[in-house]
């Protein structure tokens, strides 16, 4: 005895329309609406691969109503119309995954007896941006700007250095591992859970990668406020917490007045600008541009133009090179998670299977995962 509104409430959820779903499915159109409609039902098969294709348990066509479907963190971006339907569910099922993972770290900490992350929540959003970024870098035990490298060292060493303070740092452009179900960074390009124990910091890396630096850095800040939220990171942001989390991760990279220092504006091409300012902060070229765009150095239209073409460019370019499918599930769950799932499991304390669904690495890989990936 199918509910039929949940059916349509479902299709909607998952952002696809009549003629969309009724392809996945194989069945005609009209037939997809009789169902919706109360009409006829689908037979038992039908209704698994109905619940199959818009993501949501199987048991939840039965039910009278449908479920209450909140996002368990605050919705930071700038579009400030957005109704829940328009919250893609592969974003939700994102964080959802992202929680799971967090709640058995944080569960994990506790029964260690390990203290809190003394980082969360260390500053307020009243805090002065210089303020925030000079706490930062004493933590992470970093120099105003490095001395060498390229900014992917940059980013491998920052990376490091804010697990080691307890953060989780999680990567991912898709859907736990389907590569059908990829993540859109129009819709955000990342979000951070500022909890006490088990902080987490979750990158889109559907972005450019030479934008993710940014990300990090602005996740970052979310935790060092206590501010939970999932981000676009856009620039134009007139919320508060955005507001600064935008701009003590543009101190961090490239300090103001160094920059101002450092920028030609008698030249007929701002661009030139870049190579020289990238390498002297050990940032991406993306990053100077975003500065100058904040700083007012270049204009609105010549920033969205150089953005635009450089996620263009990354998105025919992506599938070269790719990482071996264990290095990209580390990424996903962060070394540090990876370690304490690995450590638990191989000593016997948790179930090789509850170790695969964390981590997905199969049972008979896991040994070897840990060794070569882990080093354990």
């Amino acid at each position: 005895m199918i509910n039929p509104d949940i059916l349509s409430w479902a299709r909607h959820r998952a952002g696809l329309d009549v003629s969309g779903l009724a392809r996945k499915l194989n069945v005609d159109e009209e037939k997809l609406t009789a169902w919706e409609q109360g009409e006829t039902r689908p037979t038992f098969k039908q209704a698994q691969n109905y619940a199959h294709h818009t993501h949501i348990p199987f048991g939840y066509l039965f039910l009278k109503q449908p479920p209450k479907d909140e996002l368990p963190i605050p919705d930071l971006r700038t579009v400030g119309d957005r109704t829940p339907e328009e919250i893609s569910i592969n974003l939700r099922d994102t964080i959802k995954d992202v929680l799971q993972r967090q709640l058995w770290y944080q569960e994990y900490q506790k029964e260690r007896g390990t203290g809190g992350v003394v980082v969360v929540g260390r500053q307020s959003v009243q805090t002065p941006v210089y303020t925030i970024v000079a706490d930062m870098k004493t933590h992470l035990g970093l120099k105003p700007w490095p001395e060498r490298g390229s900014w992917e060292d940059y980013t491998r060493d920052l990376v490091a250095r804010i697990e080691s303070l307890g953060v989780l740092v999680m990567r991912s452009g898709m859907v736990g591992s389907n590569t059908r179900r990829l993540l859109n960074v129009d819709e955000f390009r990342g979000f951070a859970i500022a909890d006490w124990f088990a902080p987490v910091i979750f990158i889109n890396t559907a972005d450019c990668p030479e934008a993710r630096l940014f990300t990090l850095i602005h996740e970052l800040t979310h935790i060092w406020v206590g501010e939970s939220g999932i981000s676009d990171a856009n620039p134009r942001s007139q919320g508060k917490v955005e507001q600064l989390c935008n701009a003590v991760a543009a101190e961090f990279l490239a300090p103001e007045i160094e920059f101002y220092a450092f920028w030609k504006s008698d030249t007929d091409n701002w661009k030139i600008n870049l190579p020289f300012l990238s390498s002297h902060f050990h940032v991406s070229q993306w990053v100077i541009a975003r500065r100058a765009f904040e700083l007012s150095l270049i204009t609105d239209g010549e920033y969205w133009t150089y953005v635009n073409k450089l996620q263009a460019d990354y998105k025919a370019r992506e599938k070269e090179g790719s990482p071996t499918y264990n290095r990209m599930q580390m990424s996903k769950v962060s070394k540090r998670f990876a370690q304490a799932v690995a450590s638990e499991a191989l000593s016997g304390r948790m179930l090789l299977r509850e170790a695969w669904q964390l981590l997905g690495v199969k049972p008979d890989k896991l040994a070897a995962f840990a060794h070569k990936e882990l080093r354990i």
